[in-house]
């Protein structure tokens, strides 16, 4: 159920992505022609890197499992650190078992950085 999850999420940011400025209202008894809603946009576009950062956990949990139900085929040297750095906080997953535990622990390998840093720790430096 995990793409419901994500499809949900995508469709969720391009709500948030809708341009706060066309929201702009005259303030301060008409003295101040619009309000820039800057601080509105800020927090959207953060919800919308939130939210891109649960895609991609989401997509890394379906590709990892993926790889592993397709042996004796092996990834390559970026793909596999990939997959280790994820077996490392998420078990395959054997049995069907909730997955907000898998969810949220693919979520903080993403937001931290450690994913990334495993992948450039095998094959160098992402640019």
């Amino acid at each position: 159920m995990c793409q419901y999850t994500a499809a949900s999420l995508v469709s969720e940011s391009k709500s948030l992505a809708h341009p706060a400025t066309i929201d702009s209202i005259p303030s301060s008894a008409g003295q101040e022609d619009h309000v820039s809603m800057g601080m509105i946009a800020a927090r959207h576009a953060r919800e919308c890197v939130h939210n891109a950062e649960a895609v991609v956990a989401l997509e890394l949990l379906a590709s990892v499992q993926g790889c592993e139900l397709r042996g004796p085929l092996k990834p390559g040297t970026g793909c596999a650190a990939a997959v280790k750095a994820l077996r490392g906080v998420v078990d395959t997953l054997e049995v069907d078992r909730l997955l907000k535990p898998d969810v949220d622990a693919a979520i903080d390998l993403v937001r931290t950085g450690e994913l990334v840093g495993a992948v450039e720790e095998a094959i160098g430096v992402l640019e």
